[in-house]
């Protein structure tokens, strides 16, 4: 057996080996999480992504992988994987799988070279694989943090529309809570999905349904849902909503307009640089045609 193959085979029992310790092993549970997970910071249970059980195969080895890897997610993470109603299991999956694509790839491609160009396996596509494995697992991170900003615009659009639905039930003569609650049920956006559960969860708790959009609100990093929740709870004061609504979306329209034209804006600008590489390329070969006819010359 080639040193390469040997290395390879011993990675591979090594890793098998890992895996079966870690299987096998009872793992403890952090007393700090389970307390912030039975009870949560406004004494409500709390119900997301992580705390839902897996259903398919996939997520099932996500949360083993999630429940063993020394990575965690960040808060920025968490929001965004709310907003796109992904649980961190399917997340932990879809890392399981670009990890696995990533080692197993170079190790074959590697392996191919090395037995066409040498003649036998040297021990590069094993560090390749290696090395692929871990750029595999940091792919979804690098996937969800460059959609994070289109993510949040089309919250921010989804919210815009759930205002609009809600105002329709106002004007139906729904009271503020049955039109909150009508309006998230005509849509399955992960933004109504999320605020369909919250409501179902402040009706199951017989709390206030505004407190729970506020929470949410503040969990999604998304404080324009907590202004719709402040101008909704004007009902208990007896105050008519339908005009204060249309006046709060059209200012929320508004500011969603300015801000999407200064992205496009700064995203024309830093278009330029390539409208003007091909007249620098043109101009530096004229430039050279008359030097080099000059030195020769």
């Amino acid at each position: 057996m080639t040193p390469g193959w040997a290395l390879l085979a011993g990675v591979l029992v090594a890793a098998g080996l890992v895996a079966v310790v870690a299987g096998v092993r009872r793992s403890t549970p952090g007393l700090r999480a389970a307390l912030e997970r039975v009870d949560g910071a406004d004494g409500v249970v709390e119900v997301d992504g992580e705390a839902a059980p897996p259903g398919s195969r996939s997520e099932r080895w996500g949360a083993l992988l999630q429940r063993h890897t020394p990575v965690g997610l960040t808060g920025r993470q968490r929001r965004a994987l709310r907003l796109q109603d992904k649980s961190v299991a399917e997340f932990y999956a879809d890392k399981l799988v670009m990890a696995v694509i990533g080692a197993v790839l170079p190790a074959l491609l590697g392996s191919g070279l090395s037995w066409a160009l040498l003649g036998h396996v040297s021990a590069v596509p094993a560090l390749a694989a290696v090395l692929g494995g871990v750029l595999g697992f940091f792919v979804p991170d690098l996937l969800l943090l460059r959609s994070a900003t289109g993510t949040r615009t089309s919250a921010l659009e989804a919210l815009l529309v759930y205002v609009d639905l809600v105002t329709l039930e106002r004007l139906a003569n729904a009271s503020a809570p049955q039109a909150l609650v009508r309006a998230a049920g005509l849509s399955q956006v992960p933004l109504f999905v999320q605020i369909r559960t919250a409501l179902e969860r402040a009706t199951l708790e017989q709390q206030s349904p505004y407190a729970e959009l506020r929470r949410l609100a503040e969990t999604l990093d998304l404080p324009e849902l907590a202004d719709i929740a402040d101008v909704m709870q004007l009902d208990e004061t007896g105050a008519a909503l339908s005009g204060t609504l249309r006046a709060r979306v059209r200012e929320l329209r508004d500011a969603h307009l300015t801000a999407e034209q200064i992205r496009a804006s700064a995203d024309a600008e830093g278009m330029t640089i390539y409208m003007t590489l091909p007249a620098m390329a043109f101009g530096l070969i004229l430039l050279t045609a008359a030097l080099l006819q000059i030195v020769l010359g």
